[in-house]
């Protein structure tokens, strides 16, 4: 039987099942599902238990405070997805801070719904993770030939930034930033997406997660290019915290600093997505890191140059 009632509750994966063309089998949605526009017209099934209007610290110490004391930072609407009847329901098990996961929409369906409903949770770490995502959430949901032609299209996007670099040695050193107070590192997928950009990543892993870092660190590995992702963060709401930066000791010396090589992109809406805009998230770092090379047209709305 085809599931003809989805329930996502992560951005990525309503990404996912819209890109396979199933939006019209979406019947309920995370808070933070926004893209494509059309579906903030679904039923919200969670919201999130932060205060409104905090600082990235002030957000960083309420989230690692939950945690510590076993308290999720997401609500499942268990009564609402009861009411929507799912066949489906889309979740994640890799981040307890970035969106609803498994053991909450495992505690919020029992004995709750009047049907079985399946539950398909992602965790991606790598760009192969996230390929492997789409093949999954599309063999579930009946939908492979859709999963196998968007898979070329992105492999073959991919393809052509690697061919344009197939020739550059220059591979300047890239600080990607995903927390600004306190300082993390970009991990998972996005050292991978560095290197297919023609960068040289620094501070974090392929594959591993997000790492906390100290500014003595960062300042000690002076890299040519810093790019700001901070994640659930829009352009904007990033430009409100650069002072966080801007008053390290030290921080304008930065050759990238220096050399107008320090930019900010929208976290929220590309890097921090696991799905189908993974590609969109590598031709922006193309821009970036190689301007002479890339222009897509992301400058403006996925990243603006800072200083």
């Amino acid at each position: 039987m085809p599931a003809n009632r989805i329930i996502t509750l992560l951005p990525a994966a309503t990404e996912i099942v819209c890109a396979l063309g199933l939006e019209d089998r979406l019947v309920g949605r995370s808070h933070e599902c926004d893209h494509p526009e059309t579906v903030k017209l679904l039923p919200v099934c969670s919201h999130d238990r932060l205060a409104a209007n905090l600082s990235s610290r002030q957000i960083d110490e309420q989230i690692k405070s939950m945690v510590t004391n076993a308290i999720s930072v997401y609500e499942v609407d268990a009564e609402k997805i009861k009411q929507l009847a799912p066949d489906v329901v889309i979740t994640q098990d890799q981040c307890a801070a970035c969106a609803v996961s498994l053991p909450e929409v495992e505690q919020a369906l029992a004995d709750q719904l009047d049907k079985p409903a399946r539950i398909i949770s992602l965790q991606p770490d790598s760009l192969e993770d996230i390929f492997a995502n789409i093949t999954e959430v599309a063999q579930a949901l009946d939908a492979m030939p859709a999963a196998e032609l968007l898979l070329e299209e992105m492999n073959e996007r991919i393809d052509i930034i690697r061919h344009k670099l197939k020739f550059i040695d220059k591979k300047p050193t890239v600080a990607c930033i995903e927390w600004l107070d306190p300082l993390m590192a970009s991990g998972n997928w996005i050292p991978e997406l560095v290197e297919i950009a023609g960068g040289t990543p620094i501070m974090a892993q392929k594959g591993k997660h997000s790492p906390y870092i100290q500014w003595e660190d960062l300042r000690l590995e002076d890299p040519e290019v810093i790019v700001i992702m901070a994640c659930g963060f829009s352009v904007e709401r990033t430009m409100r915290e650069m002072d966080v930066l801007l008053q390290l000791p030290g921080f304008t010396d930065l050759q990238a600093v220096k050399n107008s090589r320090l930019y900010i992109t929208d976290g929220n809406q590309y890097f921090n997505r696991p799905g189908p805009r993974m590609v969109d998230s590598i031709e922006i770092l193309a821009e970036i890191i190689n301007p002479k090379q890339f222009i897509f047209g992301y400058e403006g709305n996925g990243w603006v140059s800072f200083g």
